[in-house]
């Protein structure tokens, strides 16, 4: 597929890595970002990722086939109202965020040709400078409708990430919450759990000790507070739960240190490597496939 004009609203990793590839596959004739910030121009032009960008709105959204917001999900409902008057009669409008069911909520209304998405692909790094063209590869899409979207205008945003690389998987804004804030959210919330534990209640000699496990494992917290902002306030139930079922664990973990009994933690440890195991075999096995 060819796409004549795609507009990238927020140019950042995602959009950034959006451009690149739609740039590099020849999804888009043309991809035009907008941006807040004049420096961001140039910035946007040396790495690749479109082939203009600007600060003016109507000029970015004029004529575009395809436009995708890439802001954090907490303003997309002023972004959909803003952008509606500039919007050709057939323009498809999907976007990048990681909650789903407030952002339908709150564009479709607006935005009658709205497909919500959410390709589940980024780095704790942010801004075009680390965006990269094979991003999307391999990576799961979520793609979101209800009965009242336009046939058409799915099929169109299926067949865009898909030809990205990214391997598309339709489900409902309320299924798609619920799973990710498992899978996505709930790590998230963990890192910087750790890290205001650890680091925020800093004891003497600690320092000297903190090694690669415990960067790695709080890598996640290094991500955009602002956008993390908006997509606990829009998924909270959801976080919730995910929080709740975790302290479960913890509890039983907690209840076997203080009865000191021996089988029960190592059964604890040892069904958190029996179950990651089982998970990185599916990896692997898929990939083979």
């Amino acid at each position: 597929m060819t796409i004549p004009k795609i507009t990238l609203i927020g140019v950042g990793l995602l959009g950034g890595s959006i451009g690149l590839a739609a740039r590099q596959r020849g999804v888009a004739g043309q991809v035009t970002g907008l941006v807040r910030r004049a420096e961001s121009v140039e910035e946007c032009r040396v790495a690749g990722a479109v082939d203009d960008a600007t600060l003016d709105l109507a000029e970015a959204v004029t004529g575009a086939e395809l436009v995708i917001l890439c802001t954090p999900v907490g303003g997309m409902k002023a972004m959909a109202e803003a952008i509606k008057p500039h919007l050709s009669p057939d323009a498809v409008v999907t976007d990048v965020g990681s909650v789903k069911a407030s952002v339908m909520a709150e564009v479709m209304p607006a935005l009658p040709r709205f497909v919500g998405s959410h390709p589940m692909a980024g780095s704790e790094q942010t801004g075009v400078a680390n965006a990269r063209a094979d991003l999307f590869e391999n990576a799961v899409c979520a793609v979101t409708s209800t009965d009242q979207s336009d046939a058409a205008c799915v099929a169109r945003v299926n067949e865009f990430w898909t030809a990205l690389g990214s391997r598309v998987i339709s489900l409902s804004a309320a299924e798609h919450d619920t799973i990710v804030a498992r899978t996505s959210h709930l790590p998230h919330v963990l890192a910087s759990a750790l890290v205001n534990a650890v680091l925020g209640r800093p004891r003497e000699g600690e320092a000297a000790f903190l090694g690669t496990g415990f960067r790695d494992t709080t890598r996640l917290a290094s991500g955009s507070p602002a956008m993390w902002r908006d997509i606990a306030m829009d998924n909270a139930p959801a976080i919730e739960q995910a929080i709740d079922d975790l302290q479960a664990e913890l509890a039983t973990l907690k209840t076997a240190l203080n009865a000191r009994e021996a089988a029960a933690l190592e059964t604890f440890f040892a069904k958190g490597q029996e179950f990651r195991q089982q998970w990185i075999t599916g990896l692997e096995d898929g990939e083979r496939k």
